[in-house]
């Protein structure tokens, strides 16, 4: 993949790692899943981001440039429920983007993360097919989780994916984004409902 990259465009200035995927199951902690399974999902969530900077690294040191934006989870640092090793990888995540901007940062490469919110996109599929029962979903969390009162679109992950690629976060490394609606502001879901009706005002 990097090859072709570099043969085609001759060289490589931005990587965004947002690739990530986690089996059906809603909820899944310690002894729901067995080590094979482990494996899979930490190879396509955090080993996978790994092996794709191996690659394209080396040609953004010969440049000395460039942009690398992991994709993390709000389950990394706040999660609402057990996915252990999704979970778990997407912490990595957050792991190597900090060392890396930290070993990378002389060669003027600038490495940094975004977490997520909830947003509607096909990573759901999997774990609840569209139709009522998601709706009503989406509309629960929209109101007891999210400060804004909404679900997000990749749109809203697109412009700060935008800020960390471009000249505009050429003094930015080693951060996390929380493209997240709010979250995690609030650590508990009555936190904002007892702010949103008044509630808690001197």
């Amino acid at each position: 993949m990097v090859a072709q990259v570099v043969k085609e465009f001759g060289r490589i200035d931005i990587l965004v790692n947002n690739a990530g995927g986690v089996s059906g199951a809603k909820g899944e902690g310690v002894g729901t899943f067995d080590e094979a399974e482990w494996d899979r999902v930490l190879a396509v969530n955090l080993k996978g981001a790994f092996l794709v900077c191996l690659a394209v690294v080396p040609h953004m040191k010969k440049r000395h440039y460039g942009k690398i934006i992991n994709l993390s989870s709000m389950g990394a640092v706040s999660p609402s429920v057990s996915v252990l090793h999704y979970h778990a990888a997407k912490a990595g995540v957050l792991g190597l983007t900090t060392n890396l901007a930290f070993e990378l940062a002389p060669h003027n490469i600038y490495v940094n993360a975004i977490v997520p919110g909830p947003i509607v996109t096909p990573f759901w599929d999997s774990l609840m097919p569209p139709g009522p029962e998601r709706d009503a979903l989406f509309k629960g969390i929209a109101g007891k989780e999210v400060p804004l009162g909404r679900v997000g679109t990749p749109e809203d992950i697109a412009g700060p994916a935008l800020f960390l690629a471009s000249g505009l976060s050429d003094y930015v490394t080693g951060q996390v984004i929380y493209a997240a609606g709010g979250q995690p502001l609030l650590a508990q879901a009555a936190t904002f409902l007892s702010a949103a009706d008044g509630r808690g005002k001197d």
